[in-house]
């Protein structure tokens, strides 16, 4: 008995085992809450937020305003304001209103640097006063950049952003959002210059009259091939950490045919027993890029190669119907959870809904209807349907179609109804001549019967 339960165990768990095995899996890993007061997660292509963690929450700005402070200066040279290699001398304004705990001075007084090597100073060497001198130079005045820098945000739909300096020293009244700096950053990584910048992990200066060469080390480990933090995909980004906004991030990587960008705002960071330490802001920065990867792929939910329905087709040589595939494919990022199936084809027929049949010829990729993606009743996309291939036109069934066609409406039975009493009416006629020749001929013949017989009677007479 024990042992012919013990066997209806194992076979339930067995049949159990392959039930589970045959069914489409559409679990998803769930991102643990970061350790972070903000985080969020953006693709960089289509602007899907993949995770949201309070992105709309405000927080301080810090040294993260170098992001917009890059994207003016790369602007500025894309447009010809600024040569990047013209050299700008370090003027004592450019000192103005920076503390020392956030950048030490590495450009003297009357110093020359080109206007690249400043931007390189002011991104990845974090200088303040390069920053300043940027702005200066740009805009003529530190004042009329910083208008310039929240101009520029209000442009990119910066709805919680507002800045008061160019270098992201502490202001309780300079403040952004994940959210906003995704998309500062989703800006200026359209450009390449940018995109060459930031994305550099060391930088050499050439010697000036005051300095001997300098070399600029990037201080986000996720670009140093030879921290810890290291992280192949990422191709650029920008950290920051002070004592109100702790440590936070922006990141930029591309891997699996995505392009993502994280923020992490507030993050905090550990010293272990062995006093090594470890930033949280890069690595929960890590974990939340490695899940988009792993969570999130492109896929083509429709194919130009599909065939999704047929229509009729009246007088076609050798076909009643046409095939109708999309024009292009609809490609689009998804959870890895979502099937194909899941989808919705609602599709639009136009010579069914305008009631009126669709006639030979057909040329593959004329344009007979349309097709839209729904799901969750959500439209994911619209694209027209075509013939795929040519359908000719069967002449003899269409001259017999217009003959009929002819024949059936009221002008042509008018017209049928009037020949008919011509022909009749001709008819008539010729019966009545033929009566009437015959009635001659045989008046004539009687006549000359009637002569012969008279020349006969008057021989006779004589």
């Amino acid at each position: 008995m024990k042992e012919t339960m013990k066997n209806a165990i194992s076979m339930v768990l067995i049949i159990t085992i392959l039930l589970c095995a045959s069914m489409p899996c559409k679990a998803v890993v769930r991102f643990r809450a970061p350790v972070a007061r903000t985080a969020l997660l953006v693709e960089v292509d289509t602007g899907m937020i993949l995770y949201d963690y309070n992105k709309d929450s405000r927080h301080p700005a810090d040294t993260l305003v170098r992001a917009m402070t890059l994207l003016l200066a790369v602007s500025a040279c894309e447009t010809g304001a600024i040569d990047p290699s013209k050299k700008v001398e370090m003027t004592e304004t450019a000192y103005f209103d920076i503390s020392s705990t956030i950048s030490p001075a590495v450009i003297q007084p009357g110093e020359e640097l080109t206007v690249l090597d400043l931007m390189y100073f002011a991104y990845i060497g974090e200088s303040a006063e390069a920053c300043n001198l940027l702005a200066e130079t740009i805009s003529g005045s530190i004042e009329q950049f910083v208008r310039l820098m929240n101009s520029r945000a209000d442009e990119l739909s910066c709805e919680n952003t507002r800045f008061i300096n160019t270098h992201g020293q502490h202001n309780s009244r300079q403040y952004t959002t994940a959210m906003d700096l995704s998309l500062i950053l989703r800006e200026a990584m359209s450009k390449p210059l940018f995109v060459e910048i930031s994305g550099t992990y060391r930088h050499d200066v050439e010697e000036t009259d005051m300095s001997e060469p300098r070399r600029i080390i990037n201080p986000n480990a996720m670009l140093n091939p030879n921290s810890k933090y290291y992280y192949g995909s990422c191709t650029s980004g920008m950290i920051s950490s002070s004592y109100e906004g702790g440590y936070s991030s922006i990141e930029y990587a591309e891997s699996e045919g995505l392009s993502l960008i994280s923020v992490i705002l507030g993050s905090d960071a550990i010293v272990f027993e062995d006093e090594s330490v470890e930033l949280r802001n890069i690595t929960e920065a890590h974990r939340l890029l490695e899940w988009g990867f792993s969570q999130f792929s492109r896929r083509t939910v429709l194919s130009s190669q599909d065939i999704v329905d047929k229509t009729q087709v009246l007088h076609g040589a050798g076909a009643d119907f046409v095939n109708l595939s999309p024009e292009s494919s609809i490609t689009l990022l998804l959870s890895n959870d979502v099937l194909d199936e899941d989808f919705e084809k609602i599709v639009k027929i136009y010579s069914i809904e305008n009631g009126r049949p669709l006639y030979a010829p057909v040329n593959a990729g004329d344009v007979l209807g349309e097709v839209t993606l729904i799901r969750d009743n959500i439209e994911y996309g619209t694209v027209l349907l075509v013939a795929d291939t040519n359908i000719e036109l069967n002449r003899l069934q269409f001259i017999r179609m217009q003959t009929v066609d002819m024949l059936s409406t009221r002008v042509a039975r008018l017209i049928m109804w009037a020949l008919t009493m011509i022909i009749l009416g001709y008819l008539a006629l010729v019966v009545r001549y033929n009566i009437l020749r015959r009635k001659r001929i045989r008046e004539i013949a009687e006549a000359k019967q009637k002569l012969k017989e008279e020349r006969r009677r008057v021989t006779w007479e004589e």
